[in-house]
């Protein structure tokens, strides 16, 4: 775990609602030892990291552990505390968490990284901190050092760090190069088409020609500041695609169902529907057609391919005001698959 250069002393907690807990201050906290976990419930990487978060609350809460998720949306419906509230449910975290909403907390801490943990001693100064993913077992044995100099923790025997959850967070595991995150709104990212008009329901034209790591939009389409949306007013004989090549095992996605709380969309492959064995967990075959029912504002898991080579994702809509943010792309393998 990352030392800091010289302890500081943590910043308080922004303004916000708090899951699972009355509110804290930092000031409150002094005598236990504190992990503020900033996470996001549309972010792969938090999601990895979460069943870790929530094993140390379990294992060292009695020690003296307090473990706070911070939740800083990266996309703005992220900032609703319902659907927080949902994702701290789905994902079964037991801690408090404050809904970050207005990014006070980000910005006293300077973060800039989804996740980020900051360890905080019982003086109330912040000891370590750990940016993405990885390094669980040395996170865990720093937890443990300064729980052992908490008053009446000297002689406490601790266990070995926790096991990995994830196969591919074992030894062994090899995670290769795959494309960036694409972001599908103005705000930070623009599809490859050669005249994008932001804001406008827009009927593109696909060309044909595609570039890695580029979305290629075709049939109505409005791009928002943070997404590309099928805007209301055309007709389902009208559908709109988004063609997208990449290099990786796994294609995530960012999707609001929009103002009708359902939308469907279609999964293609190099031209062909997504084959089964390459099925991600939130799609389904379906009369053919390899589909995502969206149904709630979240990331979902389009494609799980066999192996890490280079493809083509296609993805067909006709469902009016379906919103998509932001791809992220998972390139690990456990040695047996390799």
């Amino acid at each position: 775990m990352d030392e800091e250069k010289g302890p500081v002393n943590a910043p308080e907690f922004g303004a916000g609602e708090w899951i699972n807990s009355i509110p804290y201050s930092i000031r409150d906290l002094r005598g236990r030892v504190v992990l503020v976990d900033f996470w996001d419930y549309t972010c792969v990487n938090c999601l990895h990291t979460l069943p870790y978060v929530a094993a140390w609350h379990r294992r060292y809460e009695p020690l003296g552990l307090t473990v706070v998720g911070v939740h800083t949306p990266e996309f703005g419906f992220a900032g609703q505390a319902s659907l927080i509230e949902d994702a701290v449910r789905r994902f079964d975290l037991p801690y408090p968490v404050l809904v970050d909403r207005e990014y006070e907390t980000w910005q006293a801490y300077a973060n800039r990284y989804w996740p980020a943990k900051y360890l905080i001693d019982v003086t109330g100064k912040i000891r370590g901190a750990h940016f993405g993913e990885g390094a669980y077992a040395e996170v865990e044995k720093a937890i443990q050092g300064l729980l052992k100099e908490r008053e009446g923790n000297a002689e406490a025997e601790f266990p070995p760090p926790m096991e990995p959850v994830r196969a591919e967070d074992a030894s062994g595991a090899v995670c290769y190069r795959a494309t960036p995150e694409v972001y599908l709104g103005f705000r930070r990212g623009m599809p490859g088409n050669p005249d994008p008009q932001p804001g406008q329901a827009v009927l593109y034209k696909d060309h044909g020609q595609h570039a890695e790591g580029y979305p290629y939009l075709d049939g109505p389409w409005q791009i928002a500041d943070e997404y590309s949306a099928r805007p209301f007013g055309f007709s389902s004989s009208q559908v709109s695609r988004l063609h997208l090549k990449y290099m990786s095992k796994e294609v995530n996605l960012v999707i609001h169902p929009g103002t009708s709380g359902r939308a469907e969309l279609t999964l293609l492959q190099d031209g062909a529907p997504l084959a089964a064995e390459a099925l991600g967990e939130d799609a389904k075959e379906a009369g053919g057609r390899a589909l995502v029912v969206i149904d709630t504002p979240r990331m979902y898991r389009l494609v799980n391919n066999p192996e890490i080579a280079g493809h083509e994702l296609t993805i067909e809509t006709t469902s009016d005001g379906v919103a998509l943010y932001a791809f992220t792309f998972v390139s690990c393998l456990v040695p047996d698959q390799q």
